[in-house]
């Protein structure tokens, strides 16, 4: 079994994920501020990569099979910060949604089994949904 140690780069960088999708989150809320949405784009991409480190996210990010998903939150990346925010954020959302929608269901097990989130996973129609993804499982 593959432990997860928490270093101090590990901990800045879910800091700086954590921040980047605030400010994410703000500039939608605040009618797709390109600001906002700039500083999230730049810190939600640092911290993933301090958080998994440079080689695995460059690997991550050049798969093949990542390729469209890539390419399109690059250029939504490229068209928030030029000045387009709304196409850039849709763009941008597809890509985010090509690149890790291998992780939803990992991600519902752990939330399943933490205590905090827990209670709302165990459900009978969240049952039913995660129990649906379960088999395509990803290894994190």
């Amino acid at each position: 079994m593959v432990s997860f140690e928490m270093n101090d780069r590990k901990k800045i960088g879910l800091g700086l994920t954590g921040f980047g999708v605030l400010f994410s989150f703000l500039g939608i809320i605040m009618l797709f501020d390109k600001g906002f949405l700039a500083i999230g784009n730049i810190l939600f991409v640092s911290g993933v990569l301090l958080t998994i480190g440079l080689k695995p996210t460059v690997q991550f990010f050049t798969k093949p099979k990542n390729h469209k998903g890539s390419m399109s939150f690059g250029f939504g990346f490229f068209l928030v910060l030029i000045g387009w925010p709304a196409l850039g954020m849709m763009v941008e959302s597809y890509g985010f949604v090509m690149l890790f929608s291998g992780f939803w269901p990992t991600a519902a097990v752990y939330l399943q089994k933490s205590p905090s989130f827990g209670w709302i996973f165990h459900h009978p129609f969240v049952t039913s949904l995660i129990t649906r993804f379960r088999g395509r499982r990803v290894p994190v």
